[in-house]
């Protein structure tokens, strides 16, 4: 769909006010962790069950997923691998190899309909690891076949896929499923820590943030003789837009995710702009400039890009009427005094630690285990989902150069990808965004 003209096909759905923007209300008493919706951070998974694991997506951040549910605990087992792509699977049985651990044949899926065959094993957990336009399909698969699920994020790359995680996460919680997302900051120690403390009034009321992922650019694949249109895509998922919906989403939503948490709210509308200067394959954007809108003049300037030789940093700052914070591990008084400070372990040494004792890329993976054995429900499906789309309004507000409003992207009929999926060529065109009209002479 041309993206000029998106905003004036909207779904019929009721708008997202049903469900309310704002995530928690104000409240003067110190709100416990089990309020604010900070699970338990034990070490390690407790003793149970055992859970077997299918592994959906076989590159290089599925491969580390499944790794990291294996050093959950004790009693957790790999249950079947699936990929598109057959020496992808190989890939990762030569890796698992390296500890002993072999996954047979028959337990071993490839092509575009693989991910349905693993859910008619007797896995107990699937790990969706695949190009995010696959997201939403497979997460509700996962969900009718009666698994628990992991899912990375981006957790969808329209708002066609958005209001489907929602409906099935939301099918999630009445099977009693648990769903947790790749948000790893939302399992780190640190980052919780400082959230309770900002959460109960430790920065007063928050006025502004301001996001940031800016690194070199990622990887990218050259076309190589004799793939087709969809294999080349697929094999270079990273740089196109219906795959990987960009990376505001893939890398950037993380910090866009922490503003929302630690505002307690989603944004109403967003403005921006950003371009391409460098990438030399696919058609997205190398940076993004996005103003998010909070509402009483609230905002948070979020910016992200992946170009070589320039200046890097990755993080978000929050600021309140009594102060502010990084979100991750301190707070400040207005003077720039520190408030407060995080204490880090010391490792087996002695000696203080600049990172928690526990990765989160693993607790994250704990708490799921977790919840399946003891009964603690946990599902972040939808909290995701609309993080998610609060990046997606800010892509298709520098996209087309318009304001987009909250309500407008969330019953937008934008639908990004090909009708039908198959391993031949593609009848699509990958022109790069330009937003606004051509300067007249």
């Amino acid at each position: 769909m041309n993206r000029r003209k998106f905003l004036e096909n909207t779904a019929l759905a009721g708008t997202i006010g049903i469900m309310g923007v704002s995530m928690l209300a104000g409240c003067s008493k110190k709100r416990r962790s089990e309020e604010l919706g900070i699970p338990p951070l034990n070490e390690r998974a407790p003793a149970g069950k055992r859970l077997k694991a299918g592994l959906i997506g076989c590159g290089h951040r599925g491969t580390g997923a499944l790794l990291n549910f294996l050093s959950t605990g004790p009693g957790v087992e790999v249950g079947a691998l699936a990929d598109v792509f057959p020496d992808k699977i190989t890939e990762v049985r030569e890796r698992l190899g390296r500890f002993n651990i072999e996954v047979p044949d028959d337990r071993c899926f490839s092509g575009l309909d693989a991910y349905k065959k693993v859910m008619q094993t007797d896995v107990d957990v699937v790990l969706l690891v695949t190009p995010p336009f696959f997201r939403p399909d497979h997460f509700r698969t996962a969900i009718e076949a009666k698994k628990h699920v992991f899912m990375e994020k981006p957790v969808a790359v329209d708002p066609v896929g958005i209001r489907s995680v929602i409906a099935t996460s939301r099918m999630a919680k009445t099977l009693g499923l648990n769903v947790v997302t790749g948000t790893q900051r939302r399992h780190q120690h640190d980052y919780l820590a400082t959230f309770e403390r900002v959460a109960n009034g430790a920065i007063g009321q928050p006025v502004a943030a301001k996001a940031f992922w800016n690194q070199e650019h990622v990887w990218f694949r050259r076309r190589q003789e004799g793939w087709t249109d969809m294999e080349y895509m697929l094999r270079n998922w990273n740089n196109y837009t219906w795959l990987s919906g960009d990376h505001i989403l893939d890398t950037h939503i993380h910090n866009i995710d922490v503003v929302n948490w630690f505002m307690e709210k989603y944004p109403v509308a967003a403005i921006g702009y950003g371009g391409r200067h460098r990438r030399v394959t696919g058609d997205q954007f190398d940076f993004f400039s996005i103003d998010f809108s909070f509402g009483n003049g609230v905002s948070s300037h979020s910016m992200c890009r992946q170009i070589d030789n320039c200046a890097n940093g990755v993080g978000e700052i929050v600021m309140g009427t009594k102060g502010y914070t990084n979100c991750l591990n301190t707070i400040y008084n207005l003077d720039g005094s520190i408030k407060w400070q995080y204490q880090y372990p010391n490792d087996e040494q002695g000696n203080p630690m600049n990172t928690p004792k526990i990765s989160p890329y693993i607790q994250e993976h704990i708490h799921l285990v977790t919840a399946i054995r003891t009964g603690y429900y946990i599902n972040e499906g939808e909290r995701t989902a609309l993080s998610n789309l609060a990046a997606i309004m800010g892509r298709e507000s520098a996209y087309t150069g318009r304001r987009i409003t909250w309500d407008e992207i969330y019953n937008s009929n934008l639908k990004l990808g090909p009708e039908d999926i198959t391993k031949g060529n593609v009848d699509m065109k990958f022109e790069v965004p330009i937003p606004g009209t051509p300067v007249r002479s």
